[in-house]
């Protein structure tokens, strides 16, 4: 089986040019120069990105997923590879649904009829690791299904185990791949499959970001109904909309879309700032929006976390960029401690300052904030900058939403729609407001440590502290061995005084 597939790869691989692309790393090589030769019949008219997007879509589901996730590795991949990857679209066909029914079967112990009041056998949507059937339960509430592929383990397995191979001969044997780090990448890419085959995992997460968004008036997220989740089957709330790239139904629905580009912007920087949990997989596949005007989130496979650490450093860069402060911006990449503390700061801040300066000489309409970021990363990996895998998550979720908020609003400012945004955090976090929510946060705490404090501040007058007692201790053990050694020097002198005697007694007599 895995002979096979190897054998497949190959043969696509080679259809495409893919061997190219690694040749022409090192055309000065005699390896290059006797590849040339052996497929000297071989012309490519279209340029190698779109030969790799190509030969990816033919490989099947995994590689297409693994290359959606390459596209987000801008900080590895020239940019014309990671443009066309972003292209990458999971259009996989559904599985057979009496597949779909064995499996529900075996799961729920019972035929699917007497768990659903009605189970629809088309599925409405199919991806490449699972796919989706609208269904009913027996309370007549709606629901979409999520069932994963059968099998989809093994097959995952076999393609993951041959990228690792993929990965280990390109870091041998092609020049950049030490730079492009392509066991760490397929590492990456392993993690984030076993987090998507397991849907316990995903209801988990829509449950969390349903609970930071509730009675929210620009998010709506399906409810999951736990009792009939398991880690191959989840079931949630069914979500009524209009895919969001189909801009004349939304149009025709009455939907504002300058409004609705601004919203979306709204959203991000509040899962990213105010929550530090956000959603890393907002493609137009993944979004509706409702007959009111509000964003419905879908798909929850995927999700980025942020520390206080890390919003801190985003917020300090987004706001110094606004008042072009590029000491600060280098100064915070020092502090995150992702640029090494030896770094020159004047030397980074000049770095950035040809990055960011020249995108103020243009109207802000026509400033992509996405691509800004992206080249202050890649400025920063000249100065060892460490790749921060959650910050990749974030930047290929900002440039999907940039491009999103676009596609709405040509005209959409995402700097200016922003920074009120960044500011008002900002000044949470630092502000008399930080030191209000600091108290309620402590307040539980405190209430049940004041009516200890008398208690406590007594005890602590009047016991010994413990260190005290160590020291007492240690005076204690030093005296009993003082105590000890007298008594062995005094034995010591009697004997001694014995044997001088005996001496003494021996000569005189």
């Amino acid at each position: 089986m895995r002979l096979f597939r190897l054998i497949k790869i190959v043969s696509v691989g080679l259809r495409f040019g893919l061997d190219r692309m690694v040749l022409d790393a090192d055309s000065s090589g005699r390896l290059a120069r006797l590849w040339n030769v052996l497929f000297f019949w071989r012309r490519f008219r279209e340029p190698r990105a779109v030969r790799l997007r190509r030969a990816l879509e033919s490989l099947g589901p995994i590689f297409v997923k693994f290359g959606q996730m390459l596209s987000t590795r801008r900080d590895l991949l020239p940019p014309d590879l990671a443009d066309e990857l972003a292209l990458l679209q999971d259009r996989v066909p559904p599985f057979p649904t009496a597949q779909a029914l064995a499996l529900l079967e075996g799961f729920y112990g019972r035929p699917v009829d007497e768990v659903f009041r009605d189970f629809e056998r088309t599925p409405v949507a199919s991806a490449s690791v699972a796919q989706v059937h609208f269904a009913r339960l027996p309370d007549g509430t709606e629901v979409a299904v999520k069932v994963l592929r059968p099998g989809i383990e093994r097959v995952i397995a076999h393609d993951l185990a041959l990228l690792e191979v993929a990965a280990m001969l390109l870091d041998r044997l092609w020049p950049e791949g030490r730079r492009l780090k392509p066991r760490e990448v397929v590492a990456e890419f392993a993690k984030h499959l076993a987090d998507e085959l397991d849907l316990m995992r995903e209801a988990a997460n829509c449950s969390q970001l349903r609970r930071n968004f509730t009675e929210s008036q620009l998010l709506i997220v399906p409810e999951v109904y736990w009792d009939w989740c398991g880690k191959s089957v989840m079931v949630m709330e069914r979500m009524h909309g209009v895919p969001i790239s189909q801009t004349q139904a939304l149009l025709a629905q009455g939907t504002d879309l300058s409004k609705l580009s601004r919203a979306g912007v709204e959203i991000f920087f509040t899962q990213v700032f105010r929550d530090g949990f956000f959603h890393a997989d907002m493609h137009p596949g993944n979004i509706f929006v409702h007959a009111d005007g509000r964003y419905i989130a879908l798909d929850f496979g995927i999700m980025g976390t942020l520390t206080d650490v890390d919003k801190n450093y985003l917020a300090t860069n987004f706001l110094a960029f606004f008042k072009r402060d590029y000491k600060r911006v280098a100064q915070a990449h020092i502090d995150a401690g992702w640029v090494p503390a030896k770094t020159r700061v004047d030397e980074f801040e000049s770095a950035i300052r040809a990055v960011c300066e020249p995108i103020f000489d243009k109207p802000l309409k026509d400033i992509s904030f996405g691509k800004t970021l992206l080249r202050l990363f890649q400025t920063a990996r000249r100065f060892e900058m460490e790749v921060q895998p959650q910050l990749v998550l974030l930047q290929k979720t900002l440039l999907n939403i940039e491009g999103l908020g676009r596609q709405l609003d040509p005209e959409l400012d995402l700097w200016k729609t922003a920074k009120p945004f960044l500011e008002r955090w900002m000044n949470e976090q630092m502000g008399w407001r930080a030191v209000l929510r600091g108290v309620r946060e402590e307040a539980p705490a405190w209430a049940g440590t004041l009516p200890q404090l008398p208690r406590l501040v007594h005890h602590a007058l009047t016991e010994p502290s413990r260190q005290q007692l160590a020291i007492r201790d240690e005076l204690d053990r030093l005296n009993t061995t003082q105590r000890q050694q007298s008594r062995i020097l005094a034995i010591v002198g009697l004997l001694l005084a014995a044997l001088v005697g005996l001496e003494v007694l021996r000569l005189l007599g």
